[in-house]
């Protein structure tokens, strides 16, 4: 195995798989490593942990994202990434820093790149300060996130509250002085964490080279572009996929922009429907047992695209105002709806491909699947894929679990392309 990874969510983890796949790696996401032999996957190039711990507890994070270390041990690994959100999402308590600090530890490593960029989607960072396009990170749509707001922009100011290690910047001029230059300047600075700049692709394959000897590394997707070779040829279909069969399905957990246009472009010629967030609220499975029931009555050849969010205002942070105080978030009312609702098709034969917008949606349909690795497949643009994997009940199954700010407007109608 050339590499082992541990990433903080699903998304995240399918997002760096498949920059290891466009590299010429085989690789598999493995979603619950306690029911996987690690033997199991010893054999191939690359293998990354999904986990959900991003704004999990910090004890909780640290736990799980050792244990899947460990697995990743067992099952041959000798050096490994931390993935976390190009956007670097964390709070002053972690849960990027805690989780670093204890692989450092059980991997008896005194240094690790941090390395968040990924210029394919607009991340990049220039004198230690994460941008997202050409905006500051702190002056980004991210300032506002609910669970994570990103308030500053220089990397060792987000990181240095996490940990009691030392953060140093390392500029950009080091790494434009190419591989051997950068691997000396990363080799005599002190040891701790060490954040890179980088602005382009082609930094990231100097930074990824220039680290390869490090038994740890850690950042965004950008990651994958050190590894493997440049000239691999496109790997083929994995096997796995033909063994899927059935119809097609879009399900929208996210409330991003980029996902409310992807459902916007798809609207014009695909048959949509809104999750009833009253009627969710009050009966969650009666709501997805009604999706289902819509899914079914359509012609076998659609799309449909079942979604929480069209626009802005439909945003809503709290159950409705009707329902009583002890109702459940409206966020995590969709994720059940929606989990619920690929399920059911899933396991009745009805849908064997479904393509599902946002990270949190994303981990909660594949619980509800009961899938337990995540084979990659073909790309389809940055950080979004497909992959193959089989269920608890034993239902072959293709997804796409993509980012909600990632993909291109005309996914949910193109996507299907690269199974044909």
């Amino acid at each position: 195995m050339l590499i082992g990874a541990v990433a903080d969510d699903f998304t995240g983890a399918t997002d760096l798989a498949t920059g290891f796949r466009r590299r010429g790696l085989e690789t598999v996401v493995v979603v619950t490593p306690s029911a996987v032999d690690p033997a199991t996957y010893a054999g191939v190039d690359a293998v990354v942990v999904a986990l959900k711990t991003r704004t999990a507890p910090v004890d909780e994070a640290v736990e799980r994202s050792i244990a899947a270390l460990a697995w990743l041990v067992d099952a041959g690994a000798d050096r490994f990434a931390l993935k976390y959100c190009s956007t670097f999402d964390s709070t002053d308590e972690g849960n990027i820093g805690p989780v670093l600090d204890a692989f450092r530890d059980r991997l008896g490593t005194d240094r690790a790149v941090v390395v968040p960029a990924f210029p394919a989607n607009g991340r990049t960072v220039r004198e230690g300060r994460l941008y997202v396009g050409d905006e500051l990170l702190e002056e980004s749509s991210m300032r506002h996130h609910p669970l994570t707001p990103m308030t500053r922009s220089r990397l060792r100011d987000l990181l240095a509250p996490q940990t009691p290690t030392p953060v140093t910047e390392v500029p950009l001029a080091d790494v434009h002085a190419g591989v051997g230059a950068l691997r000396a300047a990363l080799d005599t600075a002190p040891a701790g964490y060490l954040v890179v700049d980088a602005v382009d692709d082609d930094d990231l394959v100097t930074i990824g080279r220039a680290s390869a000897h490090h038994r740890l590394v850690s950042g965004g997707a950008g990651l994958a572009l050190g590894v493997g070779t440049d000239d691999a040829p496109p790997p083929a279909l994995p096997a796995e996929f033909s063994h899927v069969t059935g119809r097609r399905l879009v399900v929208c957990g996210s409330a991003s922009a980029a996902t409310r246009g992807q459902i916007a472009h798809a609207a014009a010629t695909h048959p949509t429907r809104k999750v009833d967030l009253t009627a969710a609220t009050a009966d969650p499975a009666a709501e997805a047992a009604a999706l289902a029931d819509w899914v079914r009555g359509l012609d076998a050849d659609s799309v449909p695209v079942v979604y929480s969010v069209g626009e802005p205002s439909d945003v809503v942070t709290a159950a409705p105002a009707s329902t009583s105080a002890a109702a459940p978030p409206a966020a995590s009312v969709v994720e059940s709806v929606l989990s619920a609702l690929v399920h059911d098709l899933v396991a009745d034969g009805t849908v064997g491909s479904v393509v599902v917008a946002g990270g949190e949606t994303s981990g909660a349909v594949v619980t509800a699947l009961g899938t337990a690795a995540l084979v990659v497949g073909p790309a389809l643009g940055p950080g979004v894929c497909w992959t193959a994997a089989t269920t608890s009940g034993g239902r072959p199954v293709a997804l796409v679990l993509k980012s909600g700010n990632f993909g291109a407007v005309d996914l949910f109608s193109t996507a299907w392309e690269a199974l044909s």
